[in-house]
């Protein structure tokens, strides 16, 4: 028997996941084998301005988590990057220089030129 877990509910207003971003997301997951899951957004020191983003796949919050459902596919939180990510967008880009993730975050006082990480 699992142990319950205790988090929140948020919403996009902590951070939105655009239709590119929503689409991809709901298609990894698929793969997976796991279309109930979500993308786990973290944000962890290091990178050459001070901070980045870490993103994970996985089947669901943790305790503590902030869970934000938002175009259809989920997005899991910590307590901590919260602060740092609320009012963010996420969007995917296909572009074979710069694709991948990417998070528009208001927030970030200063970004590196690489656009991995950011200073708040």
């Amino acid at each position: 028997m699992q142990a319950a877990v205790n988090y929140k509910i948020g919403n996009e207003k902590l951070i939105k996941i655009m239709d590119n971003a929503a689409s991809h997301l709901s298609g990894l997951l698929t793969r997976q084998g796991r279309p109930q899951g979500a993308l786990r957004i973290a944000v962890v020191g290091g990178g050459c301005s001070g901070l980045q983003y870490k993103m994970d796949l996985v089947d669901g919050p943790r305790d503590r988590d902030i869970l934000i459902p938002s175009n259809g596919v989920n997005v899991v939180v910590d307590p901590k990057s919260a602060l740092f990510v609320s009012g963010s967008e996420l969007d995917f880009s296909d572009d074979l220089q710069q694709g991948g993730f990417k998070v528009s975050n208001p927030n970030a006082a200063v970004t590196c030129s690489c656009g991995e990480s950011f200073a708040a």
